[in-house]
């Protein structure tokens, strides 16, 4: 099979398509044949060496969606069978194959209206924006949030997430397209940090500063999310698109301020978590509730400009690689 791998890290071009064999179902594992794979910020990181992997030559990959292949010759549930469509998310990578060994309890079956694009763009980017707005600050209607990067895939279900929870909603973006889409997902407000101070844009709308800010950019704009907040406000860090937050001094959260850098698979430590989370965001979509953007969806073929140009920040949306 094809799959994407790195002997070593560093920059795109280290990223190489091999064959390498099929895996086999193992106890607590099947293998899923890919339809598509997802591509994240921490695929970067991994891929640049910023986040570790857990060894190496590694294929790349964190969620995928596709049909179940193989199952454990041991696996006496009823919950899976033979072809049905599924989507998953693992720590260990992997999804950039046209094969995937899954742990089982990282997978969900999908709803029948529900496509496979629309299914592995709910998993990592839709769990996230899920559990930053039920666990890390659980929002509040009428609370004020302010969201980084509002027209990217996290921040485009985060917004509506925020909506539907009764929050006004803030968003920043680098470009006037970029604008638009932010606003037609629900954001009330929507600056362009490529033209205007943030900080100064946040304090004319809201004065006395927003209750929360969730920052996945980080060190650009880290500090400026600091002096958003009101009292007792929260800056959620999730990110480091830009780069990783320099050090900072207990000091600069004199106001009161809770800082929180958290991670995704901290909130998805059973198998009960993580269908609660998965099940959750694929019944929005299921229902029309939750509107995925797909940015991008290209070959495999095409991963190391892939990543050049979404680690450039030239996408936008949910981006996809078809197996």
């Amino acid at each position: 099979m094809k799959a994407v791998v790195i002997h070593e890290t560093g920059d795109a071009e280290k990223m190489k398509i091999e064959q390498i064999p099929i895996p086999k179902a193992t106890t607590g594992y099947m293998v899923i044949k890919n339809s598509f794979a997802g591509l994240n910020f921490i695929d970067i990181y991994l891929r640049s060496g910023l986040y570790p992997v857990p060894e190496l030559p590694h294929t790349l990959g964190l969620e995928g969606a596709g049909t179940v292949h193989e199952l454990p010759e041991d696996y006496d549930q009823k919950e899976f069978k033979l072809n049905d469509r599924v989507s998953f998310i693992q720590a260990n990578s992997g999804g950039y194959a046209e094969y995937s060994k899954v742990k089982i309890d990282n997978v969900v079956k999908i709803p029948d209206n529900v496509s496979f694009e629309h299914a592995v763009a709910a998993m990592l980017q839709g769990m996230t924006a899920h559990y930053l707005v039920h666990s890390s600050y659980p929002i509040q209607k009428d609370d004020w949030c302010l969201i980084h990067a509002g027209a990217g895939g996290v921040g485009i279900l985060l917004t509506q997430l925020a909506k539907k929870l009764g929050a006004n909603v803030i968003t920043t973006t680098s470009t006037e397209e970029k604008a638009k889409i932010s606003k037609s997902f629900g954001a009330d407000h929507v600056i362009l940090y490529s033209q205007q101070d943030f900080e100064v844009e946040v304090r004319k709308i809201c004065p006395d500063g927003v209750n929360v800010v969730y920052d996945g950019v980080g060190k650009t704009t880290f500090m400026k999310s600091l002096k958003c907040l009101k009292i007792r406000g929260s800056l959620i860090t999730f990110g480091n698109a830009s780069g990783p937050v320099d050090p900072i001094s207990p000091l600069q959260l004199i106001n009161s301020i809770s800082l929180i850098r958290p991670t995704l698979f901290h909130h998805l430590l059973t198998r009960e978590e993580f269908c609660q989370r998965a099940n959750d965001i694929l019944g929005l979509i299921s229902k029309g509730e939750l509107k995925i953007e797909i940015g991008e969806i290209r070959p495999l073929e095409e991963i190391v400009q892939f990543h050049k140009d979404f680690e450039s920040r030239k996408t936008k949306g949910k981006l996809l690689l078809k197996l």
